[in-house]
């Protein structure tokens, strides 16, 4: 009920790859900007693979080598521009960039000392599971329960 009083677009994403515009484009934009950054990089690495894979398949000098991951790029730059300007998404990103401005975040201090509060225990929670291991380990050998 809250999104019909939002007024909020339930299209499918199918519709909404073939339009250009930008929805709300002055709310929730580092979020929105940074989570395409994100799925660009994704495809590109994932476009870069294929690149790859296809040099081992293909015979060399084949146009389809560069031009299948070069679609590929294209086609997913435009599905990761759009995916962020979905209304359904971008209502979800756009909360997501309101709620962290409420975040409080740490002083410097405070945030070193948690962080040293932290590494300290892990390290001795590592050192602990390390000393079981022996322990146990030591045990099965002495009653010949391992080989």
């Amino acid at each position: 009920m809250s999104r019909d009083i939002a007024g909020t677009n339930n299209a499918p994403l199918t519709s909404e790859l073939f339009h250009t515009k930008v929805y709300k484009p002055n709310q929730g934009r580092i979020v929105r900007q940074l989570t395409a950054l994100a799925i660009w990089v994704v495809v590109a690495l994932g476009c870069w693979s294929l690149y790859a894979t296809l040099r081992g398949f293909l015979p060399a000098g084949s146009m389809l080598i560069p031009a299948i991951p070069m679609v590929a790029l294209a086609i997913g730059v435009w599905i990761g521009y759009r995916l962020v300007n979905w209304p359904q998404f971008a209502d979800f990103l756009i909360a997501v960039e309101a709620e962290m401005n409420k975040v409080t975040w740490p002083a410097k201090d405070e945030l070193i000392r948690a962080s040293v509060v932290v590494i300290f225990t892990i390290f001795f929670l590592a050192i602990a599971l390390f000393l079981f291991d022996v322990v146990w380990q030591f045990i099965f050998n002495f009653l010949g329960v391992t080989s």
